[in-house]
């Protein structure tokens, strides 16, 4: 995997690119973890060279950005073919489709259909956390129990649909952040007794393409604990 050197955050004094120049764009923000999924469905792909990346400072906006390229002024969006699209599962099922590079999505029909499930499931897994986070109750381990099981459907590889895929890139971001998050705030492990989330979170964090996305721990913690207090 290429090692890419990550260009700084455009803010509000920043130039914009030369927009629809013919040049395919992904804006990012280096701490969202919706254009994070799009990000790794990038790496994944191979496509550090075909699909640049353009980091915005999202405390700190350029007006152009929302004028001139996306006007939900939200990331991550993709700058393609002279339009630009955004919602990063979406994102992430077009880039795997229209990209050259290993495919993320599997033929299996049976696959396919779990992993529509698996996305619809991801504003549900998120909300159902972060409402455990603000409250007393422990909702997140009816979550990371609905994880824990879809990873037992298929038994011909240690991720969601067996195979690594889309699926796993669309729940990775937010993992990433729970988990420490939890141990910290709540002193709760979200691996305990879930063997298949435990070798899940090992297996991701040997994948490179994944690995140049991710944040120091200790910041994700520092952000999530602003975010909740």
């Amino acid at each position: 995997v290429v090692k890419e050197v990550l260009p700084p955050a455009l803010d509000s004094t920043s130039e914009p690119p030369p927009l629809f120049d013919g040049t395919t764009r992904l804006y990012i923000s280096y701490t969202c973890p919706y254009a994070q999924r799009v990000w790794i469905t990038r790496n994944c792909k191979g496509l550090q060279e075909k699909i640049k990346l353009v980091p915005i400072d999202l405390q700190n906006r350029p007006d152009w950005y929302k004028e001139k390229v996306y006007p939900a002024n939200k990331v991550p969006s993709l700058e393609h073919n002279n339009e630009v699209k955004g919602e990063s599962l979406n994102l992430m099922k077009y880039i795997d489709s229209h990209f050259e590079g290993p495919s993320l999505f599997p033929d299996d029909p049976a696959k396919r259909e779990f992993s529509e499930e698996l996305f619809s499931y991801t504003d549900t897994f998120n909300k159902t956390v972060r409402s455990s986070v603000q409250g007393d109750g422990n909702e997140a381990s009816t979550a990371f129990d609905y994880f824990e099981t879809a990873l037992s459907k298929f038994n011909d590889g240690p991720f969601l649909l067996g195979q690594f895929s889309l699926a796993d890139i669309a729940y990775a971001p937010f993992i990433e952040r729970y988990l420490p998050f939890l141990l910290e705030v709540k002193k709760y492990d979200i691996t305990a007794g879930r063997p298949k989330l435990a070798t899940w979170i090992e297996e991701m964090n040997k994948n490179e393409a994944f690995n140049q996305t991710r944040r120091d721990p200790k910041e994700l913690v520092e952000t999530y604990k602003k975010r909740f207090a």
